[in-house]
């Protein structure tokens, strides 16, 4: 009985070891200075918002960004947002994308163009934010703490073409759940003092990159984002 079983045996053995895969190796880098400027600048600008006194902890988006566009917008400034749409969707490494939608009943963020009082009368709940902003969002969230609806404000009355373009980049980036301003980097699109930069600094990019990479989720708090990017960053599976 032994005897007739042994052959089975070793095929069964030959099959496995020829269908057996290699394990995943990974590299480990050692981190430069400019990670840790990353690290410290990702913790900054993604955990909570400027105000409101929501947790600080990351959100981002789950489901596409489905934008409906109000208001009187120029040419010029549909232009940029869909120039600003392409950059941000070749940055993710998700499945998440934005994208514009005709129907407003199926959008889930709204991009309004024009005066306070346009929009205070579609939102008058936030009319107190709109008598000292030139631009303005608000977001929406679940339990999940996955961002799930937003709006967005840009003053065209107040705001001349190349302020308006800036103010959109800004809005709607920081609509990404990157959402809180730093005074450390003049250039970043995320400086708190007033500027007209129309672009991304390679900061910026990383940050958006980082936020959006497959290993990141919402819910996580300062140290865990830590350890999180620090294993991004070190780690390259190959």
């Amino acid at each position: 009985m032994n005897r007739k079983l042994l052959p089975l045996i070793l095929i069964f053995s030959i099959l496995t070891s020829c269908t057996k895969e290699d394990p995943i190796e990974t590299e480990v880098n050692e981190l430069t200075e400019y990670d840790f400027e990353v690290i410290d600048y990702f913790k900054e600008i993604s955990l909570g918002f400027e105000f409101g006194g929501a947790s600080e902890i990351t959100r981002r988006w789950q489901q596409n960004m489905k934008v409906y566009i109000g208001g009187n917008p120029s040419p010029e400034l549909l232009n940029e947002f869909k120039q600003i749409k392409a950059e941000i969707n070749t940055l993710v490494g998700t499945d998440f994308k934005i994208e514009e939608v005709n129907d407003s009943l199926a959008a889930n963020y709204y991009m309004f163009f024009g005066n306070k009082t346009q929009f205070d009368k579609i939102y008058p709940q936030y009319k107190d934010y709109t008598e000292s902003n030139w631009g303005l969002f608000f977001m929406s969230w679940g339990a999940s703490q996955n961002l799930s609806s937003g709006k967005m404000f840009v003053n065209i009355i107040r705001a001349n073409s190349k302020e308006q373009k800036h103010i959109l980049r800004e809005e709607l980036t920081q609509s990404l759940g990157l959402a809180k301003d730093s005074d450390k980097y003049p250039e970043s699109i995320f400086q708190t003092s007033w500027t007209t930069t129309n672009q991304y600094s390679e900061l910026d990019k990383d940050l958006i990159r980082l936020l959006y990479h497959p290993s990141m989720r919402s819910g996580l708090r300062g140290y865990q984002v830590e350890e999180l990017l620090i294993d991004i960053l070190s780690t390259q599976y190959y």
